[in-house]
């Protein structure tokens, strides 16, 4: 057995230490950067963004998709102004891709850190223990789809622990991405079309309204998409029951 050296961190604790890390920088966030990152902010900044984005359309993208990928990998606040200024500064295209590019990536990011840290470990402890905990998991892992993209398309979970969960039940990371990046499609595609418009709401000195989201002919295809997620899981137990 290797002797650990004097001063050498634990190797348990430097596969923690990732998700820790975000842990802390999400919690110091949500104290000094609620006020920080706002409708008013973005306001305010408008015409030294769209200046930027002038001068330097291929920098402006990859600073916004950095910015988002920071924002969602440390669960920092400030996640819808983030899509409502990539539709602000690149239009509804290409500016949901830009969003979406951003969002599956920081979501990866805490996926693979929570799977490093805690996920292979307690996926075995999972499988090993039997009971509800054992018999649920083993529901997830066959049905990873539907499950997978009714976390994405119905928000009833947290963005944040919508990542962890499949890190810690043993998703694979491909279906992880994929899943998250057509999952959240719909719902980025609203907001990034009412950022897309944000240049006649600054004109009128107002604010956008975001519960859009509820209007029947926006609510409506995205629940449909959400039924046919879970038309799998319902035609399965359908069969075990006849069975």
């Amino acid at each position: 057995m290797k002797a650990q050296l004097p001063g050498q961190p634990r190797p348990g604790l430097a596969r923690k230490l990732p998700i820790l890390i975000i842990l802390a920088v999400a919690t110091a966030g949500a104290f000094f950067l609620r006020d920080q990152i706002s409708f008013s902010a973005l306001a305010e900044n408008r015409a030294v963004l769209i200046a930027f984005r002038d001068a330097n359309y291929p920098l402006a993208v990859l600073v916004f998709v950095a910015g988002y990928v920071v924002i969602v990998g440390f669960s920092l606040p400030g996640a819808m102004i983030a899509t409502l200024t990539g539709g602000f500064l690149f239009g509804t295209f290409p500016g949901v891709f830009f969003n979406v590019a951003g969002a599956t990536l920081g979501a990866i990011a805490i996926f693979l850190a929570a799977r490093m840290g805690f996920g292979a470990r307690f996926s075995e402890k999972i499988e090993g223990s039997g009971g509800a905990v054992a018999k649920l998991q083993a529901g997830l892992r066959e049905n990873e789809w539907s499950v997978l993209f009714l976390m994405r398309l119905v928000p009833a979970v947290p963005f944040f622990v919508a990542n962890l969960i499949p890190a810690f039940v043993g998703i694979k990371l491909s279906r992880f991405a994929i899943s998250t990046f057509f999952g959240i499609m719909p719902g980025a595609l609203v907001f990034t079309s009412v950022g897309a418009g944000l240049g006649e709401v600054f004109a009128r000195g107002e604010t956008p309204d975001m519960s859009i989201i509820f209007a029947p002919h926006v609510l409506g295809p995205i629940l449909g998409l959400a039924a046919l997620s879970a038309l799998p899981i319902l035609l399965k137990l359908l069969r075990k029951k006849d069975v």
